[in-house]
């Protein structure tokens, strides 16, 4: 039992705990994108070839996609605050390490150890945030501050990275991490208590870890290389192939493990079933969306890398602005019609997306998007998330966090991979079509990014309809302030 005492200054502290967490998954999201504009003075000042160049990018998203789902077990089995902490840590110092890096080999690994510091602290960090806070209207004004930082911390990057890149060099985009996570670390042990399940045996299900994470990396690397070499080279189809291989290997585990990595009998909830594949389509879409509109300003219209981190504050205020709304409309409304207006707004910028023209203005062609847009990422990211926690066994937080996690990952990489190729195709089929043109020309590119930006309007519709079908639940009591719970899991001691 926690006395009433104990109970009551942890609750004072939660608000602190709060903007902790937040910081933390702020900076981890935010270097998702932020390496995107400076990486053509990274291939310059390291000596990068162009077919290396992409692992600046690449090697991050394998490990942070990849390993989302183990990190959030060993926070749920050995402790959230010390994942958390070992994440922060790890991806401080991998950041310093980045901006030191002196070869495109250095920089590659260190890159990989940032994404694997990010997999431990994320779904640590949200585990830590829903044991924290009631399920209901405390939990959903947590979740929307959560939704503001990861929903406009892509956007964010982008802007920050043409900033820092532009007035200092690219190495700034790495330094500014360190800084932030020293003073993260430093305020753990003052707003952070431990938290993590109690089990009958404190036990890794090493199998299901291995089948899942190598079969998770290997989809990402697959999406990464389908983008790059196509959908139908041997490469692609042996890499997809073996991921599905192991991927049903892990799932074979699980069912028969009797302490599984992911337990299945959280997929009972439709709830987070549902809630998970929306996540898949939301990532799908904001993911492409920040890629086409970078390559629409930078290679059509010439913006510089610092206009095109400027151009993204409109839609960097309006998703941050936009959260607070969005919380409140899930207290008050529910999950299932504040995530269907979301895609449905997502699905209306992306058709004014599909009309820009090869001579586009910002204002006329590219803003009013932004803010439609905006709005509708917040509509979407703050419900899929509340909905995908909504009624887990505080013993599964952290799964349940790095599930919701994962998936929205996945759902970025398979989407970047399907537009990349869509573009691709069709700015080649402009250019057969057209003589004189060429691939590089600005309409022959706009034709494909339009293309593409129609399959993206498909995708939010069909998500749309998916969220009509999203189970309505009501919140179950909890007591307000709860200290972080130590429930045991109880298929597992069964």
């Amino acid at each position: 039992m926690v006395d009433a005492t104990s109970a009551a200054g942890w609750d004072r502290r939660r608000w602190g705990a709060l903007a902790l967490i937040v910081t933390a998954q702020f900076m981890v999201i935010l270097d998702v994108a932020i390496v995107n504009v400076a990486l053509p003075s990274i291939k310059t000042d390291l000596r990068f070839s162009q077919e290396s160049l992409q692992w600046v990018i690449t090697a991050y998203a394998i490990m942070f996609g990849g390993l989302l789902l183990l990190g959030g077990r060993l926070a749920d089995l050995f402790g959230r605050r010390r994942l958390f902490l070992t994440g922060v840590a790890l991806f401080t110092g991998s950041s310093l390490l980045s901006g030191l890096a002196w070869s495109e080999s250095s920089l590659i690994v260190f890159r990989a150890l940032q994404g694997l510091g990010g997999a431990l602290l994320a779904p640590a960090a949200l585990s830590i945030l829903i044991t924290t806070f009631r399920e209901g209207r405390d939990r959903n004004i947590a979740l929307g501050v959560y939704g503001a930082a990861s929903g406009s911390g892509g956007s964010a990057g982008v802007l920050l990275g043409g900033v820092l890149t532009s007035s200092l060099n690219w190495s700034w985009i790495f330094f500014i991490n360190v800084p932030v996570g020293i003073t993260v670390i430093a305020l753990v042990p003052r707003l952070l208590r431990e938290g993590r399940a109690v089990v009958a045996h404190r036990h890794l299900d090493i199998a299901g870890a291995t089948t899942s994470t190598s079969g998770l990396m290997l989809l990402v690397y697959a999406m990464t290389r389908a983008a790059e070499k196509g959908w139908a080279t041997p490469e692609t189809a042996g890499l997809l192939a073996a991921s599905a291989a192991l991927l049903a290997a892990f799932i074979a585990i699980e069912l028969r493990s009797k302490a599984p990595l992911l337990p299945m009998r959280i997929f009972r909830l439709r709830t987070l079933a549902t809630a998970n594949g929306l996540a898949v389509v939301i990532g799908s879409i904001s993911f492409s969306q920040f890629f086409l509109l970078s390559l629409y300003m930078q290679q059509v219209l010439h913006y510089s890398a610092l206009t095109t981190g400027l151009a993204y504050v409109a839609i960097t205020l309006t998703i941050a602005g936009g959260s607070n709304l969005a919380q409140k409309l899930v207290t008050r409304f529910g999950a299932r019609p504040t995530l269907t207006a979301g895609l449905l707004l997502s699905a209306a910028a992306l058709a004014l997306y599909t009309r820009l023209p090869a001579d586009g203005h910002y204002f006329w062609d590219i803003f009013p998007g932004f803010i439609i847009g905006g709005i509708g990422f917040a509509l979407c990211f703050v419900p899929v998330t509340i909905a995908g926690l909504t009624g887990i066994n505080p013993a599964d937080s952290g799964i349940a966090s790095g599930l919701i996690n994962t998936t929205r990952q996945i759902g970025g990489a398979i989407g970047l991979a399907a537009v990349s190729t869509i573009a691709a195709t069709f700015t080649n089929s402009y250019v057969r079509g057209h003589a004189g043109s060429t691939p590089l020309s600005g309409a022959a590119l706009t034709h494909g990014f339009q293309l593409a930006f129609d399959a993206l309007t498909a995708l939010a519709l069909l998500g749309a309809l998916i969220a009509v079908t999203l189970p309505v639940r009501r919140p179950q009591p909890q007591a307000v302030g709860a200290l972080p719970e130590r429930q045991p899991l109880r298929a597992e001691a069964a």
